[in-house]
């Protein structure tokens, strides 16, 4: 392996160079990022999987990991870094989804379903109180 040293050279005065910070050497290290490489202190992809079985004792050695994936659980005895069944539970599900979205439905056929600007809601308000009839209230 070879090691690389840096001539660095300090300019501190202006333009001007003194004989000592020419001569100055300091070795400089540099890190190097490798793609794909080993993750440094990543945690369990398990931990945010929905199909995780964790059981945690006291101590913080005490953890067992099963993924529920396969038809029998299996226990997981190493940090997993890349899973092809991953489902995030933090994010919703497809079921989730259709519970909580909108069903947009129209008052007569033919109208089209979506959103409209401010102006074209006012002019369609409008349309639908001329199209409603009135009640008549009684006054006393």
């Amino acid at each position: 392996m070879r090691e690389l040293s840096l001539l660095v050279c300090f300019n501190s005065r202006g333009t001007t160079r003194s004989a000592g910070a020419l001569l100055r050497k300091e070795t400089v290290t540099v890190t190097i990022k490798v793609k794909g490489g080993t993750p440094a202190g990543s945690d369990t992809l398990c931990r945010t999987c929905s199909r995780a079985h964790i059981i945690k004792g006291f101590r913080a050695t005490e953890e067992e990991v099963f993924c529920r994936n396969f038809y029998i659980e299996r226990q997981i005895r190493f940090s997993v870094s890349e899973c092809s069944a991953y489902e995030d539970k933090r994010l919703a599900n497809k079921t989730a989804m259709e519970e909580i979205a909108w069903f947009l439905t129209t008052r007569t056929p033919g109208r089209s379903v979506g959103f409209v600007s401010a102006a074209q809601f006012r002019e369609m308000e409008s349309e639908a109180a001329k199209a409603a009839p009135r009640i008549p209230t009684s006054r006393r």
